[in-house]
């Protein structure tokens, strides 16, 4: 018991850290926003989206090297020197003051990103194989730190702004570095350190996993569930903004809803992947994301097309036109008019309306079936808000749950090199959370369409499961070909 109240401590000290570095690690997402939208820097549209996915990319790529380093050196090494050294461009960001000083920063804090992968190989070596899913599902509940600073960090500037609205913004950075050297201290005292026997020290050996295509699967599946997630976290606030005219605050609020039960879920996640293993755990994850991404597909919209009209049912003169009714040779033919109905914005199924408009003049000489209106029909849909909401509440747990489902699956297969493995797979989450919002950027260009980006994760969907599918029958075909030759000759 011993043992595991260590391992207990060990993991609270890495949820902890993790946390505080996810937090400071999307720290870009409201500051950027805030000083564009104040005015106090006036970097274009291009140069934001830069500063916005620079951290996230620097906190990508290096997960990787910082995942060998922790199998080679342990966790405690490498986590508090990476706290201690993230803070120094932290405390320099007030001292910015042009866009390449920011974006050099911005870089070189983002490396807090790195923080995953080492928690991933330091947390996994403290516990045993049934206790993995959970363990590195509590850890990964750090996540929750996007919704940390999404949630508390605008409410500060505005605080920090209102003695001095130019210079109030920096004592924010000043805060976060020195939460980081505050944990990084803390790690020094109280963490133990402890490297994994079994890892094999050369550089090539090391990097031997990468070899595997079992390793680039994982990738694929961590770059839905958590590379769209980062990307979501970012793109949810503009996309209520302009489809549903929200107020920034309550765009936050959306996508705080949709960061925050994801990252809490992970935990939940761990336990389903111990008790259910996480192949059958990522089956329900993909599937769901396939069905709860096609209902997003679906914009808000209206169509107008050809409706049933009105003819003339004989030769003659139309004598009357009225709003309702068209008069020809004393034969009334009806005419419907154009409802006005407000309910259409809270409606959830799409709202048809027909009607017909006149074509015809007074005194106007008709032929027998000529058109005297013409019928409109429009189909209005749209796209409730509230559904709108829980369904991307409902997509971000899914994923949750997927983020611990990947990650159980890396010590049952990779035990002595989860450091490395759990780096690469990370480092390909990473990246969709740097190039999601770019991609989603060039299909809303090329589209006009705010939903085209769940047209990609629905692609992104089906791509995943039928490899993971495949890849599954496959390996039954090898294993146990007899058992397959009894299918088919019982059909």
């Amino acid at each position: 018991m011993n043992n595991l109240s260590q391992s207990h401590k060990i993991l609270f000290l890495n949820t902890l850290a993790f946390s505080v570095c996810f937090a400071c690690w999307t720290l870009n997402g409201v500051l950027v926003t805030y000083l564009v939208d104040k005015g106090i820097f006036n970097w274009t549209v291009v140069e934001t989206g830069w500063l916005l996915g620079i951290p996230i990319l620097s906190g990508s790529i290096f997960r990787l090297p910082i995942g060998i380093l922790t199998d080679k050196y342990g966790g405690k090494i490498i986590f508090s020197v990476l706290l201690l050294l993230c803070s120094i461009p932290l405390f320099l960001l007030p001292f910015a003051t042009s866009f390449w000083s920011f974006a050099i920063l911005s870089f070189f804090f983002g490396l807090v990103g790195t923080s995953f992968a080492v928690g991933i190989g330091y947390t996994s070596i403290w516990y045993p194989k049934n206790w993995q899913g959970r363990a590195l599902g509590i850890f990964g509940m750090g996540n929750a730190g996007a919704a940390i600073t999404t949630f508390i960090a605008p409410t500060l500037l505005n605080k920090f702004s209102e003695t001095d609205p130019v210079n109030g913004w920096k004592m924010l950075p000043i805060i976060y570095a020195a939460v980081l050297v505050f944990v990084g201290i803390i790690f020094i005292f109280f963490a133990k350190n402890k490297v994994n026997p079994e890892v094999s020290k050369t550089m090539g050996e090391l990097m031997s996993p990468l070899k595997n295509v079992r390793v680039w699967r994982f990738g694929a599946y961590y770059f839905l569930v958590f590379g769209c997630f980062v990307a979501y976290s970012q793109w949810l606030v503009p996309n209520f903004m302009n489809v549903y005219h929200t107020s920034l605050v309550m765009g936050g609020m959306f996508a705080t809803m949709f960061s925050l039960p994801s990252g809490v879920v992970r935990a939940f996640g761990g336990y389903l992947s111990d008790k259910f293993g996480a192949r059958k755990v990522m089956y329900w994850v993909l599937g769901s994301s396939i069905v709860i991404s096609f209902l997003l597909m679906f914009p808000k919209m209206e169509i107008f097309t050809a409706g049933p009209g009105v003819l003339a049912t004989s030769n003659g003169v139309v004598t009357e036109i009225s709003a309702d009714a068209i008069v020809v040779n004393g034969k009334v033919h009806k005419i419907n008019q154009k409802e006005v109905s407000e309910d259409h914005e809270t409606a959830i199924f799409p709202v048809k309306n027909s009607w017909q408009e006149i074509v015809v003049k007074q005194n106007q000489e008709v032929k027998k079936k000529e058109l005297l209106a013409q019928g409109i029909t429009q189909i209005k849909f749209s796209a409730n808000l509230w559904v709108y909401v829980i369904l991307v509440i409902l997509i971000g747990i899914s994923w949750g749950i997927g983020k611990a489902a990947v990650y159980k699956h890396i010590p049952e297969y990779f035990p002595n090199e989860v450091g490395v493995v759990g780096g690469m797979v990370g480092l390909i989450g990473g990246l969709g959370g740097f190039i999601g919002p770019i991609i989603f950027g060039y299909l809303l260009n090329y589209t006009g369409l705010w939903t085209s980006s769940w047209i990609f994760i629905f692609v992104i969907s089906v791509l995943c499961l039928l490899w993971m599918h495949r890849t599954i029958i496959n390996v039954m075909r090898t294993k146990s070909p007899n058992f397959n030759r009894h299918i088919e000759d019982n059909h």
